[in-house]
């Protein structure tokens, strides 16, 4: 049963989106899960990443993004979301990569967001602006055994809509003081969202990024990281600043790159993504495990 990750930090440019798609990559191509990516910021970046700008561009002319689905709560009379055609199967650009969906995002979510905290109740008051993604995917969510979700760069309702059904999130971050300002903030929100719907959404941890070996700036902030957050550790892989990663945004050829590591960089940069994604499965068994999960799906087992 799925395994639900949201990927979150208030800053943008910070490498949230780059986290999450490599991640989601080396679960699937070397961990052979089956592994779907929900991406629910407006700037659709991990949608670029996965299926590129032509094909995104197809899917949005035809309503077939997560936009749609938030619209039609908005105006329930007109219902027009399909969850099939909106799922896309076998993303990436990684040949023979099979085990990798998604759920496209929009650049419409920017004005969706402030329209849907006036939805309609419904009957007996059972629509809810935070419930619409969880209604929206119920039929396809235990089919993965991870789902991992690029949430936008602030805590609005879109947000609250990924946390709504996640069981823990990540904190990518720039090792400065701009990019990490807003953790305290989003571990707080976090933990009353999570009281306020009597489920817990567990911190994983913050992933150092964009990080620049001898720099003094960044060598300071993660050892205070380190030192004085409380809420969310520090994951030990640390990933660098590296012009291959930059340009892994780049979808040209859905068959552009023959392995995970030609795609992600052959100067150690896959190898830190792979012990990353390693860390990450140890901190889910680790803080999953022995927790009961209610309502929610709940992890059967964590093999290694």
């Amino acid at each position: 049963m799925a395994i639900v990750i949201s990927f979150i930090n208030l800053k943008g440019g910070v490498g949230k989106t780059t986290t999450t798609v490599a991640i989601a990559e080396m679960l699937s191509g070397v961990f052979q899960r089956k592994v779907l990516v929900i991406d629910l910021d407006p700037q659709t970046n991990a949608t670029l990443m996965l299926i590129g700008e032509e094909k995104w561009e197809e899917l949005n002319d035809n309503s077939y993004t997560l936009a749609q689905l938030f619209l039609d709560a908005i105006d329930p009379e007109h219902q027009t979301f399909n969850l099939y055609k909106t799922l896309q199967h076998q993303v990436s650009n990684i040949k023979d990569l099979t085990s990798l969906d998604l759920l496209p995002s929009s650049l419409d979510l920017i004005d969706v967001q402030d329209r849907l905290a006036t939805i309609p109740a419904g009957r007996f008051y059972a629509a809810s602006p935070i419930n619409i993604l969880r209604r929206g995917i119920r039929p396809i969510i235990d089919e993965y055994d991870y789902v991992l979700i690029d949430c936008p760069p602030n805590l609005g309702i879109v947000t609250l809509n990924g946390l709504r059904i996640s069981h823990c999130y990540i904190i990518p971050t720039i090792p400065d003081i701009l990019s990490t300002y807003g953790i305290p903030q989003i571990t707080k929100t976090v933990s009353e969202f999570s009281e306020t719907i009597a489920e817990p959404i567990e911190p994983l941890g913050i992933v150092i990024s964009k990080y620049q070996a001898g720099m003094t700036l960044h060598d300071r902030v993660i050892k205070d990281l380190r030192r004085y957050s409380k809420d969310a550790p520090v994951f030990e892989t640390q990933i660098p600043h590296k012009q291959q990663i930059a340009e892994t945004v780049e979808f040209d050829n859905p068959h552009k790159f023959s392995t995970l590591r030609q795609k992600w960089g052959y100067a150690g940069q896959f190898e830190q993504y792979l012990n990353l994604t390693k860390e990450i499965r140890i901190a889910v068994s680790q803080t999953l495990g022995s927790k009961r999960y209610g309502s929610k799906s709940c992890p059967r087992t964590f093999n290694s």
